[in-house]
């Protein structure tokens, strides 16, 4: 990692359809609620399926991804430990058929043109609507939903959505991702350091405060 942050701001690659990314946002809020000092999360999206994707975005669920049924029961025993660590209830331990790529974008692009905070009431409804509520968010009407609660304007969630420019600059942040060394989600980054996977409150704190 050989970007920096300013400071009170951690860098988060994650995607939506991974538990991981779920559970290590839980311990990312721990971290920050034990803070005297904001920390402000700088989100970047990141596919873990495009290797998976058509031309023209949709899921190609035959190719071999190397993920058998052994990788998927390790994966639920892993959810199904942090669940316990972190004390969070989810209604899914795995999202096989669910497409985040809408809600990347929709997301992406509230990043860009609104504020923090709804920035971040918009993506914490997400990881709730997919995780608690085991909704499909890749679903437009859904994530228009979840937008005005946010309180941000349906009609721009779905002008984005169907914005083949922004679909294009998210696949980029992709392919940036990657060749800034991003191999797994959820990577936090700081200062040049980086942590991998739902690492606990104190990992954060050593990363972040002893950078």
């Amino acid at each position: 990692m050989s970007d920096t942050q300013s400071a009170g701001r951690i860098t988060v690659f994650s995607d939506y359809v991974c538990p991981f990314c779920y559970l290590g946002r839980e311990s990312l809020r721990r971290f920050q609620d034990s803070r005297d000092e904001l920390l402000e999360i700088d989100w970047h999206p990141f596919d873990l399926r495009s290797q998976k994707r058509n031309p023209d975005g949709t899921i190609d669920h035959s190719v071999d991804d190397g993920k058998d049924d052994d990788y998927y029961e390790q994966a639920r025993e892993n959810v199904r430990r942090l669940q316990e660590q972190y004390d969070v209830e989810m209604d899914l331990e795995i999202a096989t058929d669910v497409d985040s790529l809408p809600a990347q974008i929709a997301s992406y692009y509230v990043k860009e043109h609104h504020d923090y905070e709804a920035w971040l009431a918009f993506d914490v409804s997400i990881f709730e609507a997919l995780w608690q509520d085991g909704e499909d968010i890749g679903d437009e009407d859904l994530l228009v939903e979840l937008a005005e609660d946010a309180g941000i304007d349906g009609d721009e969630i779905r002008s984005a959505l169907s914005d083949e420019n922004l679909r294009e600059e998210v696949r980029a942040k992709f392919t940036e991702a990657q060749q800034q060394g991003v191999t797994g989600v959820p990577t936090f980054a700081y200062e040049g350091y980086a942590a991998r996977g739902a690492v606990p409150p104190e990992h954060l704190e050593r990363l972040v405060d002893g950078a």
